[in-house]
């Protein structure tokens, strides 16, 4: 006893070809969106500072450089005057106008934070290997996330940003 196929009815409608490319052409997509979605770049959390801090984060913005070592700069959409990245994935970023963080409050502000021609940089070291540098004793908190592996050093970017940092931000 031999079953029969049976075929949707809006596909009978169809001539033979397109009914024949249906099939493979809807998985095509579907690998194409799912591709697509899983390499989309994390959103970036835009900061919103106020008053002068806000003056200085545009100063800053303007004065960026479009390339960091090698990696040229590629900022995520839409576009804010508050946040700079470099390269596709995984990607270096920069947010000026950050709140202060609360670990400074605790047993991390003792933590040793490099110095970088009277920038201090505090750090702190993420979950998924990279590393988090936020400017202290500046007007405007800057923060730099360099992601794990980006670099052979993770202080490279932070150094290459930190004298436009440092001649925009008092």
């Amino acid at each position: 006893m031999a079953r029969e196929l049976r075929v949707p009815r809006f596909l009978t409608a169809l001539p033979a070809p397109v009914r024949w490319l249906a099939l493979p052409l809807a998985l095509s997509c579907t690998v194409v969106v799912l591709l697509g979605s899983w390499s989309a770049p994390a959103a970036i959390e835009v900061p919103k500072p106020t008053g002068r801090a806000a003056g200085y984060c545009r100063d800053l913005a303007a004065a960026l450089p479009r390339e960091v070592l090698g990696h040229a700069r590629k900022d995520p959409s839409p576009g804010s005057p508050y946040v700079a990245a470099w390269a596709s994935s995984p990607r270096t970023v920069l947010r000026c106008g950050v709140d202060r963080p609360e670990a400074l409050n605790g047993e991390h502000a003792k933590d040793l934070s490099p110095t970088i021609d009277d920038v201090t940089w505090w750090a702190q070291k993420l979950d998924d290997g990279g590393y988090r540098f936020i400017t202290t004793m500046r007007r405007a908190y800057v923060e730099v996330t360099v992601p794990g592996g980006a670099f052979s050093n993770p202080l490279d970017p932070v150094s290459a940003l930190n004298g436009v940092v440092k001649a925009n931000i008092p």
